[in-house]
């Protein structure tokens, strides 16, 4: 695996804007919680969970205690819980005990809607967030399925005051299953049904009656257009409205249980006497929930806080099921759409051959570790390896490479494999008595790479004998991409079959003592593409006996010339040499074609001449920076990835750029949020592209 020596190995780290979703958010403005990313990237069921219920809607430590057994029952039925709130000027989406306890003990958090956002980002304020910035924060991380007591709605004489929450709006604009116990009982719940017609939001009420509840009681005389009876059922109404695209939401209404309905009549005059007192005291705006909520509480003597306490524990194992339910369904209908990888047969048109790993990424929390003791600071697991991350990164911009590997038949095999199924690893041999490969790197805050340690032996057995078993895909590969921890004859093997079907092999070097392999014999003459850093490219041309510098410069013209110097006699047989220079950006190297470097494959060799263009590094902080595994295989991906699919060599670039950039901010090697869309140059509006620098080649 190849871990750069800094994260800016890729892309610098001046702090500029990174480009993320259509919201326009930064990255470096969402924290999203390990196990919360995890479950995505595993594409396992996920409930996101409101903060205002904490923060404003029940006295401590009646709050604290809820919301910690609202998330024990989610886990319990196997879905994971994910809380938002807003803690110094970051969205948190999954919440540690600690920020829980810190939310519910705080006397100054503000109540956090989707207009108060940037405001409480700014000032680096904490807060609990309500139902329209809950699906924000949800829909940002791809968590389809939120949970919360009760949605807000339009207020009583709103015809006049227009006093209408912010939820109402949201649900019209914002793709999210909302699972509620339907509207306040202090709202206009007729006008609230309007209005969500209006938007053009789906209102279905769960279970067997289309009765629409109010929130304390299972009925308020008003009923839903539609009605599921079961968590399968709102998982394909779910499911449908996400396949439509429609960019609007749902709202399940779910009955208190009833159990606790017999108290609604008394806590429906009890919200009647605090609606009057509340008007009589000139309450209005965000305060009059919390008020009545509150006076409510005080005249039922409690009852109506259990009442709130068990809607909203029945909302969390509904909203459960459901998510459990969607997600299974989800990933039925991806394996049915998903080619039979079982076989070894395989009409992918890309073969990866390469290192499987499981990671474990340690960074630690002071500028410098001190070795010999415990220092503080985090430990993250996620799978990595070179072939790998590129096989990964192809199967997520549209492509179904087949993944010839090894790894151990053991626990850590299972859990990778089982990462991966998105991926065709038809290619990957199990092995008895040997152990899967592991990496372990100790990293600074910074991101500079201390420590590395390695258990790599099984990629030993990715052996040409094994390899030859899929000649056939091979020859009718149109790339074929190796990476450097496969062992020389296997390397030469594919090479011998490149030359015969005059097949392109884009070699990943994956470090700088590996960098050599293919050049130890005539094999790199069958290479088309080659993605080597600065000291890697030394490396090949060093075992090709061509003299390098005894010490590589640092100012930017002196690099770019010693890489067009150390490119050129390569390219007397590659097509094109990516050189990937760190906070310096990226060098390609190769055939002239319209002021540009010609990126297609070549389908056979020719007299050509030689250019080189330079593009700058984009930029992330170092408090973006979440991962140093990846960056580089993510770049090389989406780069094959344009490749393939026609790109121009501006806009191929800019893909892996753009991949990159999602890698460093990831805890995942290959970013689970990486799609086509997110890497189009043309959806990122904040960047502006320079233009690349051109240079001849003689």
């Amino acid at each position: 695996m190849r871990i750069m020596k800094k994260a800016s190995a890729l892309i610098s780290r001046r702090g500029i804007s990174t480009f993320q979703s259509k919201f326009g958010k930064n990255d470096s403005l969402f924290r999203v919680h390990p196990s919360v990313s995890q479950a995505l990237a595993e594409n396992r069921p996920v409930v996101a969970l409101e903060s205002t219920i904490i923060t404003h809607g029940m006295p401590y430590p009646h709050n604290l205690s809820t919301a910690k057994e609202v998330e024990a029952i989610v886990r319990a039925e196997e879905a994971t819980p994910a809380t938002v709130g807003v803690i110094e000027g970051k969205v948190h989406v999954g919440l540690s005990s600690e920020e829980l306890d810190h939310l519910a003990r705080c006397k100054s958090s503000l109540k956090v809607s989707r207009r108060d956002l940037p405001y409480a980002i700014s000032k680096g304020l904490s807060g609990g967030t309500t139902v329209s910035a809950t699906m924000i924060a949800a829909h940002r991380a791809g968590i389809p399925v939120f949970v919360t007591g009760g949605i807000g709605g339009v207020h009583r004489d709103g015809e006049n005051s227009l006093d209408i929450s912010a939820d109402l709006t949201e649900l019209g604009s914002t793709p999210i299953a909302v699972v509620s116990a339907g509207v306040k009982s202090i709202l206009d719940i007729g006008r609230t049904l309007e209005f969500l017609e209006t938007q053009g939001v789906c209102v279905a009420t769960y279970g067997a009656s289309k009765n629409f509840p109010a929130f304390f009681s299972p009925q308020s005389g008003f009923t839903s257009p539609y009605q599921v009876y079961n968590p399968e059922e709102a998982a394909k109404l779910i499911a449908s409205i996400l396949s439509l695209g429609l960019q609007s939401g749902v709202l399940l209404a779910v009955p208190i249980p009833e159990e606790h309905a017999a108290a609604g009549q008394l806590i429906e005059q009890a919200i009647q006497t605090a609606v009057t007192e509340a008007s009589a005291k000139g309450i209005t705006g965000r305060d009059v929930t919390p008020f009545i909520l509150q006076k409510v509480n005080d005249l039922t003597e409690g009852k109506s806080l259990q009442a709130n306490i068990a809607l909203i524990r029945n909302n969390a194992k509904v909203g459960s099921q459901i998510a459990c339910a969607l997600s299974k369904q989800t990933n039925k209908r991806k394996l049915r759409s998903t080619p039979d990888h079982h076989g070894k047969k395989s009409d992918s048109d890309i073969v990866v051959i390469g290192g499987i790993n499981v990671d474990f990424i340690a960074k630690g929390k002071t500028k410098t570790l001190l070795f010999g003791q415990t220092n503080p600071g985090s430990v993250c697991q996620s799978f990595g390896g070179v072939g790998r991350n590129i096989a990964d990164s192809l199967s997520r911009l549209g492509h179904t490479p087949l993944f010839i590997s090894a790894t151990g038949n053991d626990s850590h095999s299972d859990a990778v494999l089982n990462y991966c199924k998105h991926m065709n690893t038809s290619g990957v041999v199990r092995l008895q008595d040997l152990n899967t490969a592991t990496y372990c790197a100790v990293i600074t805050e910074s991101g500079e790479l201390s420590l590395g340690l390695g258990d790599m032996d099984v990629h030993q057995q990715i052996t040409e004998h094994y390899v030859s078993q899929f000649e056939n895909q091979l020859s009718s590969a149109t790339l074929v991409c190796l990476d450097g921890n496969i062992p020389v004859s296997t390397i030469d093997y594919v090479c011998s079959v490149a030359r015969k079907h005059n097949i392109n092999i884009w070699y990943e070097p994956t470090d700088s003592e590996k960098a050599c392999k293919p050049f130890l014999s005539d094999a790199w003459k069958s290479l088309s593409y080659s993605s080597p850093n600065l000291v890697e490219l030394c490396t090949m041309n060093q075992t090709l006996d061509i003299q390098t510098p005894e010490v590589l410069p640092s100012s930017l013209d002196e690099v770019l010339s010693v890489a067009v110097a150390l490119s050129r006699p390569l390219l007397e047989h590659l097509h094109c040499l990516v050189v990937t220079l760190g906070a310096n950006g990226v060098l390609l190297c190769g055939e002239h074609d319209a002021g540009s470097v010609n990126l297609q494959p070549r389908k056979q060799k020719r007299k050509r001449k030689l250019c080189a263009l330079h593009y700058p590094a984009l930029t992330v902080t170092t408090e973006e920076t979440m991962n140093v595994s990846g960056a580089g295989d993510s770049l090389a991906g989406a780069l094959m990835a344009g490749i393939l699919q026609g790109q121009n060599t501006d806009s191929c670039v800019r893909m892996g750029l753009l991949a990159a950039r999602l890698s460093l901010a990831s805890p995942h090697p290959i970013a689970p949020m990486l799609t086509l869309d997110s890497v189009d140059p043309n959806n990122v509006q904040t960047q502006n592209w320079p233009k690349p620098s051109f240079m001849w080649i003689d």
